[in-house]
């Protein structure tokens, strides 16, 4: 057996040196392995890479690229002008008439049809008019508007008003 004063310095004095060249033998396989299979990961690394690159030089795909970021800015722009564009139509539209009750009536019941009606027309907050057309026997017609406020009239109304107002209210519920 061969003493050697590195084995006494480090306590390994009783170390068989066919043992210790046996160990560094198989480190020295397993990292040959170990980069066999790293070199084949990087071939397949490189052969997507190639296919992903196939057809397209790098600058058009940088321009691709680059054409994506511009299109994304644009939708985004458009995508903030239709949301302020929405919002001011539901601004508008909450004062717009979007309830409708119409009550057509015989005024005198003179047997003539229902030429007489009353319309109603509310916005979203019930506020609007009611309009009542009067047709009698002589042909004479007579108009006159109410207004309506929060679905309620200042003066009192008919019952076809009422029903025209009723109608109208609950328009939305249909």
């Amino acid at each position: 057996m061969m003493e050697s004063n590195i084995f006494n310095a480090i306590g390994m004095a009783g170390l068989d040196p066919a043992i210790l060249f046996l160990v560094l033998l198989v480190l020295l396989i397993g990292a040959f392995v170990i980069i066999i299979l790293q070199g084949k990961r990087l071939k397949n690394l490189e052969r997507k890479y190639s296919k992903f690159m196939q057809g397209k030089e790098a600058e058009s795909l940088e321009e691709e690229i680059v054409g994506l970021f511009h299109d994304n800015r644009m939708i985004r722009s458009e995508n903030e002008k239709n949301r302020k564009d929405i919002i001011n139509i539901n601004k508008r539209l909450n004062n717009s008439f979007q309830k409708i009750g119409l009550e057509k009536y015989d005024a005198f019941s003179q047997n003539g049809g229902k030429l007489s009606f009353a319309l109603c027309m509310l916005d979203e907050n019930d506020n609007g008019f009611l309009l009542n057309s009067v047709h009698n026997s002589d042909g004479m017609n007579y108009s006159y508007s109410k207004e309506i406020k929060a679905g309620i009239s200042d003066v009192e109304l008919s019952k076809d008003e009422k029903r025209a107002l009723d109608k109208a209210l609950e328009s939305t519920n249909r």
